[in-house]
């Protein structure tokens, strides 16, 4: 066991609890934010209960902002990899390693959307 043997495992708890931390923290402000802003946004859309195109559209603009945040990141990181490569984190050829990593399913134009 001498690969273990410089561990402090006191400290792989204190990073497990604030991960924990870190995790619940980001989750309750998920829910207490994006839960209101995605009733929001469903409630002011054409033919629903509170249909409001103008209100409907400013919070359409500021969800799309909110959901880019986390691929800019992941371009962030990403960009040793990226110039490792294809040579460069810039333009067409950088964007494509994060596009192949980071991939997710969207809602976006479905025929429930319409």
């Amino acid at each position: 066991m001498t690969f273990f043997a410089n561990i402090d495992w006191s400290d792989i708890g204190q990073a497990c609890l604030d991960t924990l931390i870190m995790l619940g923290g980001s989750l309750i402000l998920t829910i207490a934010l994006g839960l209101p802003l995605g009733v929001l946004l469903f409630l002011t859309g054409q033919g629903r209960l509170a249909q409001n195109r103008v209100a409907n559209a400013v919070l359409g603009i500021v969800v799309n902002i909110l959901r880019s945040v986390p691929f800019i990141i992941l371009l962030i990181v990403m960009i040793p990899l990226t110039v490792m490569l294809v040579g460069t984190s810039l333009g067409v050829a950088g964007a494509i390693p994060p596009l192949v990593v980071g991939p997710r399913p969207s809602t976006r134009g479905s025929s429930r959307d319409r």
